[in-house]
This record gives C-alpha cells, sequence and structure tokens, in this order.
C-alpha cells in the first residue's frame, strides 16, 4: 500500500519526507525499516514529533491489516456470484467448467513452464470478455516488454471479425517492470474507478503478466521482507478485484519440485508455481498448464495442452482437461482420440 494513498490521514509534508530521506513509500518500507528512532533521526529536523511518528507508523499498521470474515459470510458471498460473471468464457468449455468460468471477483494464478499456454489462456479470456460486453475494457500489466499487438489482433478477428477494431480499442496495455511502476498502474486506476464521473466502458480484467520478475527477486529464505511485500501486494489485488468487482489473472512462473508435485494428479509433475508454497493460497484458484504434445493437421499444425486445477475455493482441486492451440487460440480437444495424459 503506498503511503501517499492514507494523506490526509497522514500529512503530505510527512510522505514527502520518509520518501526523500528514507526511501520510504509504502507500509512494507515503513512498518520493516527499523524503529521510529531510527527513522526520526533520518528525517529533517522539525518534520514531526516522536510520538506522532509513532501514531501515524500505528495508523498504517491498522490499514495494512487483513480484516477478519466470518465463514459462514464468505460462503454466502461466493454463493453471490452473478449469473453474468461465472458464465465469463474463455471460450473453450472444458476449461470453463474446470474452474467455475473466469469471471466473477476473484484472482486467478495461470502458472507452467514456457508454451504451456498462459499467455494464450489469459489472453483469450480478456479478448472473449470485451467481445461479450460492450460496456468492459480490460487492462493489461506487461512486466517483461513481451506483449504482442499481432497475436492480440489475430485472435480478435478469429473471435469477432466485425468488430475487431471497435474490441481493440478497449484493451489497455501498461509497461510495470517493478513493483513501484505496478504499484503506479494500479493506484491510477483505482482513482479512475473511485471517480463518481465515469463514462464509458470500465475495466472488468485485469492480467498482471507475469508476477514473477516483481516478486521472485525480493524473496529470501533469511529475511521475511520479501514475503511480507508478496502478501501485501497479493491481499491488495484481491481487495482491488473484490471492491471494484473485477477479475484479476496473474501468470506466474514455475519452480522445481522434487521429487514431484503433490499437488498435482499425475505423479509425473516435477515442477510447480514459483513464489513458494503460500503463494497458492493467495489466490482464489491456481491453475497449472502443460503442452502435452505437437500434431499435425490438414490445416496446419497444432499442440494439444493440459489443464490441472492445483486448488480452488470454488471448484474441486486435482480436476484436469485437455485442449489444444492452433495459431495462438485455444480451442476444444474432445474431437481427438487421446489418452490418458501421464504427466509433464
Amino acid at each position: 500500500m503506498r503511503l501517499e494513498s492514507l494523506v490526509p490521514s497522514i500529512p503530505t509534508e510527512l510522505v514527502a519526507a520518509l520518501d526523500d530521506s528514507c526511501g520510504i513509500r509504502t507500509d512494507t518500507d515503513l512498518l520493516f525499516f527499523g524503529s521510529s528512532l531510527d527513522i526520526i533521526k533520518k528525517l529533517p529536523l522539525g518534520t514531526v514529533t516522536l510520538s506522532d511518528l509513532q501514531k501515524f507508523t500505528e495508523l498504517v499498521a491498522e490499514q495494512a491489516s487483513a480484516p477478519g470474515h466470518r465463514g459462514d459470510e464468505v460462503l454466502v458471498d461466493l454463493g453471490r456470484i452473478s449469473e453474468k460473471h461465472s458464465q465469463a468464457s474463455c471460450g473453450v468449455k472444458e476449461l470453463d467448467d474446470l474452474v467455475g468460468g473466469f469471471g466473477g471477483s476473484r484472482v486467478f494464478e495461470i502458472s507452467g513452464d514456457k508454451g504451456s499456454g498462459k499467455t494464450a489462456l489469459a489472453l483469450q479470456v480478456v479478448i472473449q470478455r470485451l467481445v461479450a460486453d460492450a460496456d468492459s475494457c480490460a487492462l493489461w500489466i506487461d512486466t517483461s516488454g513481451d506483449f504482442s499487438a499481432e497475436k492480440t489482433a489475430q485472435l480478435v478477428r478469429h473471435v469477432d471479425m466485425a468488430t475487431s477494431d471497435k474490441v481493440l480499442e478497449r484493451l489497455q496495455v501498461s509497461l510495470g517492470f517493478n513493483i513501484e511502476a505496478v504499484y503506479d498502474v494500479l493506484e491510477s486506476l483505482r482513482i479512475s474507478l473511485s471517480s463518481s464521473c465515469i463514462v464509458g466502458p470500465t475495466v472488468q480484467c485485469i492480467v498482471l503478466d507475469s508476477i514473477t520478475p516483481l516478486l521472485l527477486p525480493s524473496l529470501s529464505a533469511v529475511s521475511s521482507q520479501g514475503h511480507a511485500m508478496m502478501t501485501t501486494f497479493m491481499r491488495q489485488l484481491r481487495e482491488f478485484a473484490q471492491t471494484f468487482r473485477i477479475t484479476i489473472i496473474v501468470i506466474n512462473g514455475t519452480s522445481a519440485a522434487a521429487p514431484f508435485n503433490p499437488r498435482s494428479a499425475f505423479a509425473s509433475t516435477i515442477r510447480k508455481p514459483a513464489l513458494g508454497p503460500s503463494f497458492t493460497f493467495m489466490t482464489d484458484c491456481t491453475l497449472w498448464l502443460w503442452k502435452m504434445k505437437d500434431a499435425p493437421d490438414s490445416e496446419g499444425p497444432f499442440s494439444v495442452h493440459v489443464a490441472e486445477v492445483f486448488r480452488s475455493r470454488t471448484t474441486r482441486s486435482k480436476t484436469w482437461c485437455t485442449f489444444k492451440i492452433s495459431h495462438g487460440v485455444l480451442s476444444s480437444a474432445l474431437d481427438l482420440q487421446l489418452s490418458p495424459p501421464t504427466g509433464p
């Protein structure tokens, strides 16, 4: 959480001084910097009293704390997912059924090795949403500079040639090469969505491709600061989704899982989502993808993929389905004669 978002509860002058003198910009920076005395020694004389700094620090800690929720209330909220959102589709019925639709105020994690179809699936979810709802737009946060406008235009033309130009106008792409840049993008969007003068389509879906380079460098086995930063960021994403009724998709990389991944239905799965075991519990659904094989076809080559639910709040874990990708477009693989997959 950016400290500037707490103004005027915290004076603007203090927020600026903490940034200039101590490099403190977020709640994590403030809470893990050290004692209030350590901070005040670095601030210009007369900026704030020690007692006031302690009071403001307690305020930040209170704002950053996770609110409590009763289990029965959470269950009721899950049952209130609107029909419109629950039917948000990626265009492949088997995948939609696997996760209960790609809609609602939920945070999805899509993980898998390179070439498994993560970005293709997220892009198809976004395009299907934009085509189905002319009053919606989407935000794609690119953390690596790999977003392809050409592939996006190709997919839009495949889904709906007639409205392809209008659909692309409602897809916003922002670059965010570090966590601070992503915070800035989200804060700008928060201010926009909180405005009472919103005119035209509003953001209904956010994709973060990918989250791994933003958080992985800060994680350490000897320090808890990186984990605290990850927890804070993911909690804010969840709050963002629930406050503005937005679907958020975060794409995650992988790491080794020796000798195998116990969350998978396949004993031969030796990879797992990156960012540690606790990250899985910070999202509403973890979907694992892997490429099963490449196959020839009279209309061009395609690849067969498997999607497996590692964990979900609304559907069963260790369930899976197959799908195929041809020219960047996902489709059903039910017409293929496939033997059961044995794992990646």
